[in-house]
């Protein structure tokens, strides 16, 4: 198999990324062994068949306006049946900018203002977004911590999924932050609640392709046809491959009549909502070409989190460790320091150089912890341990 360099980390300061622009604005500069572990993409050199191919494929094209071609579509359909055992139609996939502008659009399609939209909390926080920029009621099912893991309320689920303002469920799985990986059974059990109470499933897969080894994804809407023509399945090459900027996501909706009303809430919403014509290129060519290249990073993910709870267990049993099961986003409880959360990101990234995303941004069942980005370079996963240790020590 050829080797890749994921070694190589290029330091996007002053060109717009904003968790490394965060560094600079807090430091006054921007320290040479120093990189963000924040906002979820990846501080790795991308994917050389994805360079080379863009390359290639601008010498040849014109950058006007596009839509998916046969070949881009047999292509997702292809990646879903072979990396997550999924045949669908070609025409239940739908294209968007983004998985983010999907669940916004949906909640628009799919619910009145007032209406309940439930979340499993803590969660990605622009979910929180799609429910109150639009006037919809937050219905909130927080999930129960056990131990180094989190389990779902399910007495609390069914009952907010009986009540008949609830309508719709962004479901996030495999889930951010606590990076569950929902087992068959927890979503066949997900899946009938809402069945049975008339509420429409949103799940938010964008992860799917990150999952820890002796763990398994299960698409939710593969699991029977019921719950596919109950659901809306957001997907992306985004966080598999690191083509976030390209803002492209493929949108999978088996229901026709659910299809047709989240387009047009797309063209009452965007007016154009097309996707960037190089991310449809790079989503094609990562589905086709780069297997071997996520199979790598995936080991490099899994050396990075067996480091840093080695370290943390040894070093600082105070912290809690979640279970990594799904995602490369490990979730940190700090709790156990005694350290006020915001004071505690403020020693984090002004004396530790430390830049997580803290927990209170996930909702205030998070707060006391930190995310750490797993996708970069294992040396920096190592230098950011050792100015951790050498800082906490003065605090505790």
């Amino acid at each position: 198999m050829k080797q890749y360099d994921l070694e190589t980390v290029i330091r996007r300061v002053g060109i717009g990324s904003g968790k490394w622009d965060e560094i600079q604005k807090i430091l006054g500069y921007t320290p040479e062994d120093v990189i963000p572990f924040s906002v979820a993409d990846m501080e790795f050199v991308l994917a050389p068949e994805i360079s080379e191919g863009l390359r290639n494929y601008l010498k040849n094209c014109v950058l006007g306006y596009a839509q998916p071609t046969e070949e881009y579509k047999e292509a997702v359909k292809g990646w879903l049946s072979r990396r997550h055992g999924w045949n669908i139609e070609t025409d239940w996939i739908r294209d968007t900018p983004g998985v983010i502008n999907a669940f916004f659009t949906a909640v628009k399609a799919f619910t009145k203002e007032g209406e309940g939209v439930m979340l499993m909390t803590p969660v990605y926080y622009p979910m929180y977004f799609a429910v109150s920029r639009h006037n919809r009621k937050l219905v909130e099912n927080k999930l129960v911590r056990t131990g180094d893991t989190y389990e779902i309320d399910f007495d609390d689920f069914e009952a907010k999924a009986k009540d008949p303002n609830t309508k719709l469920l962004i479901l996030c799985s495999p889930h951010n932050p606590s990076g569950r990986v929902w087992r068959r059974e927890e979503l066949e059990r997900i899946g009938r609640i809402c069945m049975d109470n008339h509420v429409l499933v949103v799940s938010d897969e964008i992860h799917f392709d990150l999952i820890s080894p002796g763990y398994k994804h299960i698409v939710f809407a593969s699991i029977c046809e019921e719950f596919a023509m109950n659901s809306i399945t957001c997907t992306a090459p985004s966080k598999t491959f690191n083509l976030a900027g390209l803002q492209t996501a493929n949108i999978i909706i088996p229901n026709p009549e659910l299809r047709e009303r989240f387009y047009e809430e797309q063209k009452k919403d965007d007016g154009n909502p097309k996707c960037n014509i190089l991310g449809l290129e790079a989503c094609k060519i990562a589905y086709t070409e780069c297997e071997d290249w996520l199979e790598q990073v995936l080991t490099v993910i899994e050396r990075n989190r067996q480091i840093i709870t080695d370290f943390i267990n040894k070093e600082f049993p105070q912290i809690q460790i979640m279970k990594l099961e799904g995602t490369y986003l490990l979730w940190m409880d700090f709790n156990g320091l005694g350290i006020e959360c915001h004071e505690l990101a403020k020693i984090l990234k002004e004396e530790a150089y430390l830049f997580f995303d803290e927990g209170f941004i996930f909702g205030e069942s998070g707060e006391g912890f930190e995310r750490w980005n797993l996708a970069c370079p294992t040396r920096y996963i190592e230098e950011g341990l050792k100015r951790l240790k050498n800082t906490l020590h003065n605090h505790i």
